[in-house]
This record gives C-alpha cells, sequence and structure tokens, in this order.
C-alpha cells in the first residue's frame, strides 16, 4: 500500500510502501497525532524507517497499492 506523508514547510513529501493495511496506518497516524511531542513512525516494505515529528505532519495520504511493475516478467 503506498504513504505520502506531507511535511510542514517542506515543498516534497515522503513517499513510501507499506506491508500494513489501511487501518493500521491510519492507528499509527492518529496515535501519533495526539502528542505533539511524539513521532510518526512508519516502516516501508524493504525496512526503511521513516521518523517524522508529530507536529511538522501536515497530511497522511492513504491511498492502495500500485500493482504495476516496470520490466519483463518471464
Amino acid at each position: 500500500m503506498e504513504v505520502k506523508i506531507g511535511v510542514a514547510d517542506t515543498a516534497r513529501e515522503l513517499l513510501l510502501n507499506s506491508s500494513l493495511t489501511p487501518d493500521e496506518v491510519e492507528a499509527l497516524v492518529a496515535d501519533a497525532l495526539k502528542n505533539q511531542q511524539g513521532q510518526l513512525v512508519l516502516v516501508d516494505d524493504k525496512g526503511r524507517r521513516f521518523v517524522v515529528p508529530s507536529a511538522r505532519v501536515a497530511y497522511v495520504e492513504i491511498g492502495s497499492a500500485d500493482t504495476r511493475k516496470v520490466g519483463f516478467a518471464p
């Protein structure tokens, strides 16, 4: 599933693909936003960890997985 995170005062957004369900991502975001001193922590499907201070989260867009891949399949 694709997740976009907008960071306040930053022109670019963070884009990651996660194996979590939309409900799981929404719960993590809601918990992080309850505390302005906290952090939103998400891990993508490659194991990379994204940490954003809760006070800097402008928006989170939770989308569906993009099933199109580039390349050839046997």
